[in-house]
């Protein structure tokens, strides 16, 4: 599968996002997002919350509850709509992927959102897809709509 150039998210979502990562710091947050594929796109339509069940040092890591990610499938059965990616929070580092990112990257069609939050305060949010050959991930242009 080709990596998208370009997620198109509402500017809402993207605030959704960073208060997300505010409010979970010093700890990682996460969600899903919901979409569809647009050719060499990704729109993001919704965004769902979940708490992070990390079983590890959730400042360093992060895992999406299973129940919250099987009930969004339920939900978009038949919506023309699927998951098509997530967003995570690094507090105190930048909103690059880390190598247990890619380590995690079990679905490499799915779009990964990262916001940095800085002493509790969200900065830059990247997006990012895994490469087709699954060896790194590849910086998506984020296109962000009213």
């Amino acid at each position: 599968m080709t990596a998208p150039s370009v997620l198109v998210m509402p500017r809402a979502i993207l605030a959704a996002i960073e208060r997300a990562g505010e409010a979970a710091y010093p700890e990682e947050a996460c969600g899903l997002l919901a979409g569809r594929r647009d050719g060499d796109g990704v729109t993001v339509t919704a965004l769902r919350a979940s708490a992070n069940v990390a079983a590890t040092d959730r400042r360093e890591t992060f895992e999406v509850d299973p129940a919250v990610r099987f009930r969004l499938m339920r939900e978009l059965e038949g919506t023309g709509t699927s998951i098509v990616g997530h967003y995570h929070s690094h507090p105190d580092h930048p909103p690059l992927p880390s190598a247990q990112d890619l380590a995690q990257a079990y679905e490499p069609e799915l779009v990964w959102v990262i916001t940095s939050v800085a002493r509790g305060k969200a900065g830059p949010t990247r997006a990012f897809a895994v490469a087709p050959d699954g060896a790194d991930f590849v910086a998506v242009d984020i296109a962000p709509e009213p």
